[in-house]
């Protein structure tokens, strides 16, 4: 009793920032779906359970600390279905100094892992060799970096995301680790990440970091494991970091993490093997490594964990992307852009006139333009910010394109990659070597120099590993990932403070990011064009399970782009008109930018005044169209697809967008699902003939909506309460 009351009064003196005592109503859950409903409720942190522990709550999850006698995460749920998450304690945190391993905090003793009663907690005891808690303080979340806004977004874009934050102290030996959380408010999502400082007279060695450790409840139970039969990971939490490279979607880019093992400690599974993979541990695959000198602090990667609360495919993606608006919230921006294959000043200045007239607000100078952002000669630095003045007089912002991964430098300044493995892209230079440096200096030169607004950043850093030493910022294989990821992070959060629009192909969206491709294959852009406009919605269908509609970019060839010739191309664009006008309606009408990529958007008048027809179109329904999209039918060219835009926070609170790709008109009655719409018992229906009519909602919270499409046509309908 002496040692709990102990720690408590030293937790309780230390902390700048107390927590309050709980009372009823801070722990109750909130009674709606936070999905469709405004919480109200802002996230706190709360003492409960006599002072012995802390809550961290938001109404729609909450997360649980025994304080004493060592701090230890004892409870995570989601407080829609009440579920626990968790069935054991483990440690807050896990490093390797200096070669020897160390957890921070946690309880040992538990006698059974499969679940956890709070009498245990009572009897469980503190690791010897685990890192104590001190300490703790309740603040408030503070921004990774700035975004500057100087365009369009989401207007309820919020940055930092309201919430609260705690951080709990470690000490020992001269090492402190401070682990921090957030949670932020209407979301069920947490945040996680851990500094180490040194107090120490000596540098100090940071082989590994582990930044979590869950003992989740598995997914199932099978009895056995058969070969060919995976084993299911648990679904109960989504989790991704920002230590993401490598790939087109969360998955892929986060291999270098997230990794669900088997728990040596679960000997009472169900599976005999004892092979459930039931144990997150948030880890990078390599490294740091990171020599820390003294009196200096590390900053780990951060992990974000989305709770489920169960639901089908479509209230898990809704989740997700609700996600990424919150703690990324520059991915709605959502500019349109030209995409100049020219840097001949003449072409530039048409194309930026184009543009402005048309209503599109930026302009890129595209791969195969001829833009060199690596060439400092200052009259070519001059002519390109002439250009720059010219689009920013008319409103438009400039900016172009530089290639990274897969080129080969040669001189040693390139990637070598461990036995076994290769570069991502073939080959990819080493951001740290000299070459690497100087490109970083040159670009960095080139954005201030220009005052360029856009960048796409093809081939980004995609992860590869270097064997090669590269003082002073890389030591050799170990530490070389996370030395080129800090570079290349520390490049795009730079942009993102500027006010740059970034455009990677790849998965650097908590760095800064706002857009990478949504999923196509390039060569399909070289097919007929009828076959081109089907590939586009349905690679949207696709991309839009796991991105916002600002998230992904597709691709509108007005000139030839991987063959395909006359027949692939929409140049001339009068000849081709209602092709272009469906691919336009293709992408704006489900909230999708893509790359028009050739010199100019029109050639005659009526060309010009369809494009400013249907831009004015887009923006005059723009943020519903850029809300996030319910999946109805995916388009097959048999019959007509659609999807449902949602936004339960705006007036129009639905938009159903459908299209026809027969060579006939069509009349459909669908069956519309506007349960996250958040409308009820009946909807004003307003088609795009503005002859609004009445809907009952059913039981299952379904409309029937009849809709007449034209033959190669799009039609739309709004839905608002009535």
């Amino acid at each position: 009793m002496c040692r709990t009351s102990c720690v408590l009064l030293l937790v309780l003196g230390a902390a700048g920032g107390q927590a309050p005592v709980a009372d009823a109503s801070d722990l109750a859950p909130f009674d709606g779906d936070w999905l469709v409903e405004e919480v109200g409720r802002k996230a706190g942190v709360f003492l409960s359970d006599e002072g012995r522990s802390l809550v961290m709550t938001n109404g729609i999850v909450s997360r649980t600390w025994r304080l004493a006698p060592n701090a230890a995460c004892v409870s995570m749920r989601a407080l829609r279905t009440g579920a626990s998450l968790l069935r054991a304690v483990r440690p807050e945190a896990r490093l390797v100094l200096d070669g020897e391993p160390i957890d921070v905090g946690g309880l040992i003793g538990q006698p059974n892992h499969a679940y956890l009663l709070p009498e245990w907690l009572e009897q469980m005891k503190p690791d010897p060799g685990a890192m104590p808690f001190v300490g703790y303080e309740v603040l408030k979340p503070r921004e990774r970096f700035l975004w500057k806004r100087v365009r369009h977004h989401a207007p309820d874009a919020a940055w930092p995301p309201r919430g609260i934050a705690l951080r709990l102290d470690f000490a020992r030996d001269g090492v402190k680790v401070s682990v921090f959380y957030e949670l932020y408010d209407g979301v069920p999502v947490f945040s996680k990440w851990l500094t180490v400082t040194n107090a120490r007279e000596r540098g100090i060695e940071i082989d590994r970091v582990t930044t979590e450790i869950l003992a989740v409840v598995e997914h199932s139970n099978p009895v056995e494991h058969r070969a060919g039969v995976p084993l299911p990971k648990p679904t109960s939490l989504h989790v991704e970091t920002d230590y993401a490279m490598g790939g087109f979607n969360h998955e892929h880019a986060n291999r270098w993490m997230n990794f669900w093992r088997t728990d040596p400690q679960y000997g009472t599974q169900v599976n005999y093997a004892r092979q459930m993979p039931c144990l997150l541990e948030v880890s990078p695959m390599r490294g740091p490594d990171v020599i820390l000198p003294p009196g200096e602090t590390f900053t780990s990667f951060r992990t974000f964990e989305l709770v489920r609360d169960g639901g089908d495919r479509e209230r898990r993606s809704l989740a997700v992307r609700r996600m990424y608006r919150t703690v990324a919230p520059w991915v709605t921006e959502n500019p349109l852009i030209l995409h100049v294959v020219s840097t001949r000043e003449d072409v530039v200045k048409r194309a930026i006139d184009q543009a402005a007239e048309c209503g599109f607000e930026m302009v890129s100078l595209s791969f195969g333009s001829g833009l060199n952002m690596e060439n400092v000669d200052e009259a070519y630095l001059d002519r390109i910010k002439g250009l720059v003045d010219h689009a920013n007089a008319r409103g438009v912002h400039l900016g172009g394109y530089s290639l990274l991964s897969s080129r080969r430098i040669g001189g040693g300044n390139d990637v070598v990659s461990p036995d076994g493995e290769k570069p991502a892209h073939g080959s990819c230079p080493a951001l740290t070597s000299p070459w690497g440096q100087e490109y970083f200096k040159k670009l960095r030169a080139f954005f201030e120099r220009t005052g360029f607004l856009q960048f796409t950043h093809d081939g980004s850093y995609p992860g590869d590993f270097d064997v090669t030493a590269r003082p002073p910022l890389q030591r050799g294989l170990e530490d070389s990932q996370w030395a080129q990821w800090n570079v290349i992070c520390d490049f795009y959060r730079w942009l993102r403070g500027r006010g740059v629009y970034l455009r990677v192909p790849d998965y650097y969206y908590l760095q800064g990011s706002s857009e990478c491709g949504m999923g196509y294959r390039e060569v399909n852009w070289s097919l007929p064009r009828a076959q081109q406009v089907v590939h586009t919605r349905q690679n949207i269908f696709d991309g839009t399970w796991s991105k916002t509609p600002s998230m992904g970019w597709m691709f509108v060839p007005l000139t030839q782009y991987h063959g395909g010739g006359a027949a692939a191309t929409i140049e001339p664009l009068d000849k081709h008109l209602e092709h272009y006008r469906r691919m336009i309606d293709s992408n704006l009408g489900l909230g999708v930018q893509a790359v028009y990529r050739g010199h100019r958007l029109y050639d005659t008048s009526r060309v010009r005044d369809m494009v400013k027809e249907r831009v004015g179109w887009f923006k005059e329904h723009r943020h519903i169209l850029e809300s996030d999209v319910v999946h109805g039918r995916r388009a097959d060219g048999q019959d007509v697809d659609w999807m449902l835009h949602v936004n339960p926070r705006l007036a129009v609170k639905g938009m159903l967008v459908v299209y026809n790709p027969l060579e006939r008109q069509v009349t459909r009655e669908l069956r519309v699902n506007v349960y996250y719409t958040g409308l009820r018992d009946r909807v004003r229906a307003t088609p795009e003939n503005g002859q609004a009519r009445e809907l009952v909602v059913s039981r299952d919270f379904s409309v029937r909506v009849s809709v007449t499409v034209p033959a190669g046509g799009m039609t739309w309908v709004k839905l608002s309460g009535s």
